[in-house]
């Protein structure tokens, strides 16, 4: 990894505030020492009540895989002696194993196209690691029956889907995830 790779990295991760040391602790330990190529650091906190509960996710590209790390605390009242916990992970993912890597852009105003007014960016992977069935009562075209059709349904990839906004995580992240989304669809077509 480049020194320069590095300390980007760990400024982004120092930026976020939450556990700098921990996190990208988890993250290099499963890098090892492959370069990094990309990475993507993406902050989420979520309130409950009168808590505030963090969340960091990490992505890494590497020559051969695509490491995600996570990050998340748990209140104190959650934990014998109230004391603050934090879980972290990291998972390693070979790029031939990725399906699927899915862009999608929200533009503002669309009737006037500039490419740089993206408000919204979601990157959807998925290298088959976890999927959600969607079920629903199955029916039949005739409006009075009332047979049991059983269920139909679909079977849906779900790996993971990191979502930024201009308004929440600022432009030049929501930049970032897009120039690293289209660098992951590269070297995994």
């Amino acid at each position: 990894m480049s020194t320069s790779t590095r300390e980007a990295l760990r400024a982004d991760v120092e930026t976020c505030g939450y556990y700098p040391d921990l996190v990208l602790d988890s993250v290099l330990l499963t890098v090892g020492d492959e370069d990094v190529l990309d990475f993507v650091v993406h902050h989420e906190p979520t309130f409950n009540h009168d808590q505030i509960h963090r969340h960091v996710t990490i992505l890494v590209l590497t020559p051969t895989r695509l490491v995600v790390g996570h990050t998340d605390d748990h209140a104190a009242d959650d934990h014998p002696g109230g004391a603050l916990q934090a879980a972290t992970s990291a998972e390693s993912v070979p790029l031939r194993a990725v399906d699927t890597v899915t862009m999608t852009r929200v533009m503002a105003e669309p009737d006037r196209y500039d490419r740089d007014a993206v408000v919204e960016t979601w990157l959807t992977l998925n290298w088959g690691s976890l999927r959600r069935i969607e079920l629903e009562p199955a029916t039949c075209a005739d409006p009075n029956c009332d047979a049991d059709h059983g269920y139909s349904g679909s079977l849906v990839g779900d790996d993971l889907v990191v979502r930024m906004s201009a308004a929440a995580d600022g432009k030049q992240n929501v930049d970032r995830l897009i120039a690293f989304g289209l660098r992951l669809q590269r070297a995994t077509a």
